[in-house]
């Protein structure tokens, strides 16, 4: 199976000033999940290597000959994938606006009927528990139904090393059942919407909405 890793910070500067955290985040998962989904594929999109046009413009709003090569690349890895894993900071007690920026350009039905895991890390002590509240939601309306189980990490300077490792070998040891109880989740319900879909297309039954927002709409 295919997952795709969302990283949410497009930090960028020599040195980051802060610490680039969330690079030390996707990269210690990327050691967890290249253990533990051994016979499957997982990779970290990263926005510093996605460029968007910086007027506003979903792909599903572009003509088929017209969308972006580049974003036409990244929807078919989206549609592609069995499930995801969104890394994301806490500003103002919500999700990275860099991680939602990037989402948002993608209609829910690349994303629909697939779970996905919520990963937050803050330089202070709450982990970003409170920016995965609000994730919740957003989530649940692309259609990619979050695990109940979450990975929160504070103080992500203190507990990693900028190569991904944790600070010591009791930590390690106590971070990896934690990172275990999240990802055992995201791939049970990752076989299990897969086999779904292949008994039972819901693209094909239940449908999708892509031509106008109204389609949601009650009956007059």
């Amino acid at each position: 199976m295919k997952f795709l890793m969302f990283l949410g910070s497009t930090r960028d500067s020599t040195p980051p000033k802060p610490a680039r955290l969330g690079l030390r985040v996707v990269t210690a998962l990327g050691k967890h999940f290249g253990e533990t989904f051994s016979d499957h594929e997982v990779e970290i999109i990263d926005p510093l290597e996605w460029t968007f046009d910086p007027v506003f413009k979903p792909h599903f709003a572009y003509t088929r000959s017209q969308v972006p090569e580049q974003m036409d690349r990244l929807a078919r890895k989206i549609e592609a994938a069995d499930g995801y894993v969104m890394v994301s900071p806490e500003y103002n007690h919500s999700m990275s606006p860099a991680l939602a920026h990037m989402l948002n350009h993608f209609g829910s039905s690349l994303f629909a009927y697939k779970p996905s895991l919520i990963v937050t890390y803050s330089a202070g002590q709450w982990g970003g528990a409170r920016a995965a509240m609000t994730m919740r939601g957003f989530l649940s309306e692309l259609g990619c139904l979050p695990v109940s189980a979450m990975i929160h990490i504070p103080a992500a300077a203190d507990a990693l090393t900028e190569s991904g490792d944790f600070q010591s070998g009791e930590d390690a040891t106590r971070w990896q059942g934690y990172f275990e109880r999240g990802s055992a989740q995201l791939l049970w319900w990752a076989e299990a919407t897969r086999r779904q879909r292949e008994h039972n297309d819901p693209h094909r039954t239940i449908g999708d909405f892509k031509r106008d927002p109204r389609q949601r709409n009650a009956p007059d």
